[in-house]
């Protein structure tokens, strides 16, 4: 069986459509932002969606009112919900790789600021009060990264620098290039024995509330929290508990719910750093995702399957027929 042919694709704002011109041969490109009629193109022609980037909204109604839907792409690394908002039979397509550097750099980052003390810092600058203080710092903490893919690869490499030691946990137990990997449901037996645990697994069935009151409740007194991958990942109340008695840390960039309540008491506990879902989002990311877009326009050119297919669709029965 042939792929899908593919001829319309739109992109969510005019930035995009500029950066994408001239599309291949035979595509047309369009902008559709899902607050109206794609403009540049027939409704009824639309074959790729590009969804907008950090899109919060259910999109279901607009791309299921699309009949020549085959493929749906996301600009971020998770798609959870996106099948179900494209529906049945329509492709999925993550920006899976995009966002690696940059999300590894969040978690380094927080890291880094929580156990060198620099939030204490600059709360003290505020009051121009000058205090030094010993704080942990990253070298010979003992960390343990839940999440082995290509977001969890790249926080690894940069840990490499500081001199920690290093226990990965990903789905199932294996051996890889970097040596041993954990399964998860080794995770709260190994939770007692390390200092930091950083979160980057991505969401699904099996890992909402993976990292839940137990997990929580068996690290050491005063372990740090960093979760950049998806909020429901974690028990938010187990969370919230552990980091509002003092007994934990956290660094969160991500949460449930999202935005955090005004009210929420994250907010004001001292042991807390709270950034909003900024992940992926560094000056790295219009240049990455465009090439990544570009690539997936000459794919649709010549007929042949788009990188980050999560969702297969329409593909499914060419890969059975190879």
């Amino acid at each position: 069986m042939t792929a899908p042919t593919i001829r319309t694709v739109t992109v969510p704002d005019q930035y995009l459509l500029e950066a994408l011109s001239p599309a291949p041969a035979g595509i047309t490109l369009a902008v559709w932002d899902f607050k109206g009629e794609p403009l540049g193109a027939d409704l009824r022609e639309v074959d790729v969606a590009v969804l907008p980037y950090m899109a919060r909204g259910d999109f279901s109604s607009q791309l299921q009112s699309a009949p020549a839907l085959k493929l749906v792409q996301t600009q971020s690394t998770g798609y959870e919900g996106v099948p179900e908002m494209a529906g049945a039979g329509v492709a999925v397509c993550s920006a899976a790789g995009v966002h690696a550097a940059a999300t590894a750099e969040m978690a380094i980052g927080l890291a880094i600021t929580s156990l060198r003390g620099i939030n204490v810092a600059v709360l003290n600058q505020r009051e121009r009060v000058w205090k030094p203080e010993r704080f942990p710092g990253l070298a010979d903490r003992r960390v343990l990264l839940l999440g082995v893919g290509g977001i969890g690869e790249e926080i690894a490499n940069r840990l490499d620098a500081f001199e920690v030691e290093l226990t990965r946990v990903g789905r199932t137990a294996r051996t890889d290039q970097r040596g041993q990997v954990h399964g998860s449901d080794e995770l709260l037996g190994l939770a007692a024995n390390h200092d930091v645990l950083i979160i980057i697994t991505p969401l699904s069935d099996s890992t909402r509330g993976l990292v839940g009151r137990d997990v929580l409740a068996a690290l050491p007194d005063g372990a740090l929290v960093i979760n950049v991958a998806r909020g429901p990942v974690v028990d938010s109340e187990a969370l919230t508990a552990e980091v509002v008695s003092g007994r934990l840390h956290a660094a969160i960039d991500v949460f449930d719910p999202e935005p955090l309540p005004a009210d929420h008491p994250l907010w004001g506990a001292e042991n807390a750093i709270i950034t909003p879902h900024n992940g992926g989002n560094t000056g790295a990311f219009l240049p990455r995702i465009v090439r990544l877009l570009r690539r997936q326009l000459e794919a649709f050119a010549v007929g042949r399957e788009p990188v980050n297919l999560v969702v297969p669709g329409p593909w499914e029965a060419g890969r059975r027929d190879v």
